[in-house]
């Protein structure tokens, strides 16, 4: 089929198109007052316009005004009806209007009156008319029987299917048209046929083929039945891809930046891009830009550039077209799409070319074979910049999908990149803010140090007089089980960010380490590792006061209220001072050890048994600096002024520091004293056989050692405790077999034995006869836990007494 086009070279004025007086046209003011008369309004009343402007239009009705005057009817947008008015001749006339309201010219409010004069009824030419615009009109229509097979086409489907109508006549639309879109279309038409009703249908773009919005309407007969089906679509690809390009953004603003972490910004932006807009999507840093980096370079980076993946998608499974791996550097040279939009400040889209391959492959064959192999056709690459800083590249390619990348694809990308540059440079600069306060958050001291009924504790703090401000030096006092304490002061090189977030890193290993209850030396020996690796992780000496470098001492003791013993172990680290009861102080011969970090030689710990009553005093090398560098006096000044036990302890604190450090210390100060206290008449202790009748009288022991304690109300619960866990001794362990009961702020229970292997907790099935007892004590008890021994392990659970805020 072909349209006519034999008047396409004819000259077409308007007048020979626009019939102005076939259509009777005046215009009313508010009032009904005539301000507009046309010809046509004269040829169909007769009346000239200087016989009728400016006066009421109520005398063209019969009879004058009357509710059916246009000007009545008040804020109507548009009315339609019939009047009667008076021809000039006198004879009434029935007329059609048409009446808009609308505002008029100098302002205010009119109404337009119009109606036809002629060729109102349908005449032969209008057949023709309806004919030619169903076969040339720009819509694309078919017909199809009951049957669904097509009976008619029209010649804009004839363009679309690019087939003829005879082709395609006798077809059904799932075989002119053979994948799904065609077998929805066709399922709809079925529903048509059923219900009689309209359908509607949006097909979205295949390869190569446009997105359709197709109508499906019923072809009625006289008996109103349906006789078929007429189709009706238009291509919708341009609003195809807007839309997409709109939820494509609004999805980027909805899922790019949902947390503050560089590496997960950069991922969602690639999740976005890939699959729905492109088949491959990267996102490669400048180095500076990660936690802790530098502020990233403004303006354009040109030249070739070092870039660090941090993220990648792809809609292959495993990504296998991924050639550098997440976290690793890789070198763009200038020619390569990503250097090209770091140094042009703005996005490119460029063609891949065999000769741009081969051009890369002098560069990096790997990246140029992955290119060859996958078929890359297509690449986008667009700078990520936010705040006038560059951050870094994220690059779309190509491979799957057919089509090339177009410039308004290039404008989406850079839509997106934009968006996301913004949200990785919040997590960014967030990510600075955020390591810098936990560092100082982890640098500062304990603000109150917790009650234990091992020792009274006090301490004090002052920060170094340097300008470089806080410093590494740290104290703490860690509960343990079996009412032990652990007492811990260390100091790192150095002042600083860097210092106090070592010191942040070593305080919490070392609570860590405490909480297996390892003993000094070994607990020393984790330690010295973990310096050891913070030191190759800033690329420094270890053990040195050199860029980079970290370096610390530390000293640290278990006291043991049931057996009044210490054990101590320290890392380069001045020994603590004994201050006994009568009042001599001492500084305690303890084994020195290396700082942490070299790993040269081993550390030793010594065991000492204190009286009730004895004062240790913990502190750091700042306290023997003394103004005039005379260390020796500085001994002397601190055993002398520790010489008074009996004092309380933040007087004796203060009283040491007073009489130690004049003014700002050169060096940050850290005081820890601990005065030891006995729970001798505070613990029961049984030594049991290993066999399985003990277990009741160990029960009763216990039962009876708490009414003497005055504890009735914790006998039921300690009578399960001890029945558990002294059972799973005899049953999975070896003697020697022992239990302990320690009346503290809480009461504890200890089973010892003599097997290393530690219990844990398991969930019994149904028909079980074991495999409970651990998950009945750890519902009982507050805590629990395994410590080893020397002579095997120790299992504990404790018991709050009284207020469980103690």
């Amino acid at each position: 089929m072909r349209r006519p086009d034999t008047v396409r070279d004819l000259p077409v004025r308007w007048d020979d198109l626009v019939d102005e007086p076939s259509t009777a046209r005046a215009t009313l003011d508010e009032r009904g007052i005539v301000t507009g008369w046309s010809e046509g309004a004269r040829r169909l009343l007769g009346h000239p316009s200087a016989a009728v402007l400016g006066r009421p239009a109520s005398r063209l009705l019969v009879g004058g005004a009357g509710p059916d005057l246009p000007g009545a009817r008040g804020r109507l947008g548009r009315w339609a009806g019939e009047l009667t008015l008076l021809h000039r001749d006198g004879h009434p006339l029935r007329v059609r209007l048409l009446a808009h309201h609308r505002a008029a010219a100098g302002g205010g409010a009119e109404w337009l009156l119009v109606s036809p004069l002629d060729r109102t009824a349908p005449t032969a030419g209008d057949d023709w008319l309806v004919k030619t615009s169903f076969a040339q009109g720009p819509c694309t229509m078919a017909v199809y029987d009951r049957r669904l097979l097509l009976r008619w086409a029209n010649a804009d489907m004839e363009r679309a299917m690019g087939l003829t109508q005879d082709q395609m006549r006798g077809l059904r639309m799932s075989e002119i048209v053979a994948d799904s879109r065609g077998a929805e279309a066709e399922r709809l038409m079925r529903q048509v046929l059923d219900s009689g009703l309209p359908r509607s249908l949006r097909l979205p773009p295949a390869p190569g083929r446009p997105a359709w919005s197709t109508s499906l309407a019923p072809l009625c007969g006289d008996d109103g039945r349906p006789r078929g089906v007429i189709l009706s679509a238009h291509d919708v690809t341009e609003r195809y891809e807007a839309q997409r390009r709109l939820a494509l953004l609004d999805e980027a603003s909805l899922r790019i930046g949902s947390t503050l972490d560089i590496a997960r910004t950069a991922q969602e932006l690639t999740e976005v891009a890939a699959p729905g807009f492109a088949d491959f999507a990267v996102v490669d840093l400048l180095p500076s830009v990660h936690p802790g980096g530098d502020e990233p370079p403004p303006g354009p980076v040109p030249g070739t550039v070092v870039l660090r993946r941090v993220a990648a998608r792809s809609v292959l499974e495993g990504s296998p077209d991924v050639v550098i791996g997440l976290g690793e550097l890789a070198v763009y040279p200038e020619h390569s799409p990503a250097a090209e939009c770091l140094a042009a400040g703005r996005g490119v889209l460029v063609e891949v070319t065999p000769e741009a391959v081969a051009r890369w492959a002098g560069d990096d064959p790997e990246r140029a074979d992955t290119t060859r192999r996958f078929g890359f056709h297509s690449t986008i690459a667009v700078p990520l910049r936010a705040r006038g800083t560059t951050l870094g590249v994220a690059a779309f390619a190509r491979h799957r999908r057919p089509e090339p990348f177009q410039q308004d694809d290039l404008l989406l990308a850079e839509e997106i990149t934009s968006r996301g540059a913004v949200c990785i440079d919040n997590a960014h600069r967030y990510t600075r803010q955020r390591e810098t306060a936990l560092t100082l958050q982890r640098s500062l001291l304990p603000r109150q140090l917790p009650r234990h009924a091992a020792v009274e504790t006090a301490s004090r703090y002052l920060p170094a007089r340097s300008r470089a401000g806080v410093g590494g030096d740290w104290f703490d006092v860690i509960p343990l089980s079996g009412a032990r304490v652990a007492l811990v002061v260390g100091d790192v090189v150095g002042h600083g960010v860097q210092a106090s977030a070592a010191m942040g890193r070593l305080r919490t290993a070392v609570r860590t380490l405490a909480d297996v209850d390892l003993p000094p030396d070994e607990l020393l020996t984790h330690l010295d590792d973990l310096v050891a690796q913070l030191s190759a992780e800033a690329g420094g000496e270890p053990g040195a006061d050199a860029a980079g470098g970290v370096g610390a001492t530390c000293l640290y003791a278990v006291y043991d209220p049931v057996s009044r013993r210490c054990c101590l172990a320290r890392a380069g680290h001045p020994p603590p001072v004994l201050t006994r009861p009568d009042g001599r102080a001492d500084f305690l011969d303890l084994p020195g050890g290396p700082p942490l970090g070299l790993g040269s030689l081993p550390f030793e710990s010594r065991e000492v048994e204190l009286e009730e009553g004895s004062l240790l005093s913990l502190y750091t090398n700042g306290l023997l600096q003394a103004p005039d560098g005379d260390v020796d006096e500085a001994v002397a000044a601190l055993r002398a002024a520790l010489s008074r036990p009996a004092e309380p302890l933040d007087e004796l604190c203060q009283a040491v520091l007073a009489t130690l450090v004049t003014g700002r210390p050169a060096d940050d100060v850290a005081l820890l004293m601990a005065r030891t206290r006995a729970l001798d008449s505070q613990v029961a202790t049984w030594d049991l056989p290993s066999d399985p009748a003990a277990v009741a009288r160990a029960r009763q022991d216990a039962a009876d050692q708490l009414l003497a304690w005055g504890l009735d109300e914790a006998v039921f619960t300690t009578e399960l405790v001890v029945s558990e866990l002294v059972t799973n001794a005899i049953r999975h362990a070896e003697g020697p077999i022992t239990l302990r009961l320690i009346h503290d702020r809480s009461l504890i229970c200890e089973v010892s034995d003599g097997s290393d292997t530690a219990p844990h907790l398991r969930r019994a099935r149904v028909f079980d006869e074991g495999g409970r007892g651990l998950l009945l004590v750890a519902q009982l008890a507050r805590r629990w836990g395994t410590r080893h021994t020397p002579t095997g392990k120790t299992i504990w659970a404790e018991q709050p007494l009284g207020d469980p805020a103690e």
